[in-house]
């Protein structure tokens, strides 16, 4: 994977441009998912020195955006993390009501800026919100392949270790954005004071993903109030650190109801090959989720299907609460699982596939595709 090109404009861009004519725009998602890159490549420049570009972390531009000094005769303005300054909503507000029509407002962050612009001066018409979501198998290549798909699968989606190829950079690099999202992005956003136990927690979830998760178990584990494990894990969700996916089905399957999945935006933190393989999945129907609610402004859900007997597939993605197409994941190209069968004469889905890392592709003789997932990417058309 070292020294491979990966296509350097974003699957967003395009799409962020068009809105910027218009409104202003919120860019969320993951530490260092290539938010700053994507938004100094709109300023068209490579350098962070720009005067348009604004970061909140940055001593010398912080103290301008306290000031509310912003740069004159820029076409666009750039902030990045403002959401950690206690006032930004009134600023952009402020900003885009008298002086909107004459310069365009980006603004990006490590965290789910539709969360946490709530209170305070509605912003509510005067944006478009998007999520940024790490590389996925068709950004890498026009044509991906294989290798690609174990790129992606070895060193996650994350520009830096993924553009690397570097196992011992992966690891330190793991680390790190770990520790930064702990000690600074929760301690500048949220009053906790057991961060400690908040970082074993994150370390605990790779164990978990693909699982019903028990939030009894973790309370159990870490000795504190399931109340409070339920809000640590909402405060990782809004800072793009794990996601959870819920049940889909009727009384007619004897659907699960309470029981939520949980997956990780980064998948190469997975230790086991088949439950990483599904996280892999997982983010990039997730991706493809967002892109299309973000965009074209259906609603999307992503989910799974599981009855009470334990018969599941993997995934079901919705668009305005009806079924396209249900995928299950396998490492092998094996026989369909008996559970696609059982769930198609049950619900109103009619496209499963199963998606595997070799290299048959074939309809069995009850109508289930089972292909090769970088085929199912390229045809389904994910981003």
């Amino acid at each position: 994977m070292a020294n491979r090109t990966v296509v350097v404009s974003r699957y967003l861009k395009p799409h962020i441009r068009s809105d910027l004519k218009s409104k202003m725009v919120f860019v969320g998602g993951p530490r260092q998912v290539g938010k700053t890159t994507l938004a100094i490549d709109l300023l068209g420049t490579s350098s962070r020195r720009h005067p348009a570009y604004l970061n909140w972390e940055d001593d010398h531009a912080r103290k301008k955006l306290i000031d509310a000094e912003f740069p004159s005769g820029q076409p666009l303005l750039v902030f990045d993390e403002l959401h950690k300054f206690p006032r930004w909503r009134n600023l952009v507000k402020g900003l885009y009501d008298t002086r909107g029509d004459l310069t365009s407002i980006l603004v990006t962050g490590s965290a789910r800026l539709d969360h946490y612009r709530k209170g305070g001066d509605s912003l509510q018409g005067r944006y478009h919100f998007y999520r940024l979501h790490p590389i996925s198998l068709n950004e890498i290549a026009t044509v991906p392949n294989k290798d690609d798909l174990e790129a992606l699968l070895r060193f996650g989606g994350f520009p830096e270790p993924l553009l690397a190829g570097d196992i011992r950079l992966w690891r330190r690099w793991r680390r790190e954005r770990i520790s930064r999202v702990v000690y600074e992005d929760i301690r500048d956003l949220e009053n906790l004071r057991q961060v400690g136990l908040v970082e074993l927690l994150i370390e605990s979830l790779p164990e978990r993903v693909g699982s019903p998760l028990s939030i009894n178990s973790l309370s159990e584990d870490l000795q504190v109030a399931h109340e409070t494990v339920k809000r640590w894990l909402d405060i990782l969700e809004n800072l793009y650190v794990c996601y959870r996916i819920a049940p889909f089905g009727s009384p007619r399957i004897r659907a699960v109801k309470k029981e939520s999945k949980l997956y990780l935006w980064d998948w190469s933190q997975v230790p086991g090959d088949g439950e990483r393989f599904e996280n892999l999945v997982a983010s990039h129907l997730l991706k493809y989720c967002h892109f299309v609610e973000d965009t074209d402004g259906f609603k999307m859900e992503l989910r799974f299907l599981r009855d009470t007997d334990r018969r599941e597939v993997d995934f079901v993605v919705l668009r305005d609460n009806r079924p396209l197409f249900a995928v299950e994941c396998k490492t092998g190209a094996k026989s369909p699982n008996r559970a696609i069968e059982y769930f198609r004469m049950r619900t109103d889905i009619r496209n499963f596939y199963q998606v595997h890392l070799s290299d048959r592709d074939y309809i069995d003789k009850s109508g289930t595709r089972v292909l090769p997932f970088v085929t199912f990417c390229r045809e389904i058309g994910l981003p």
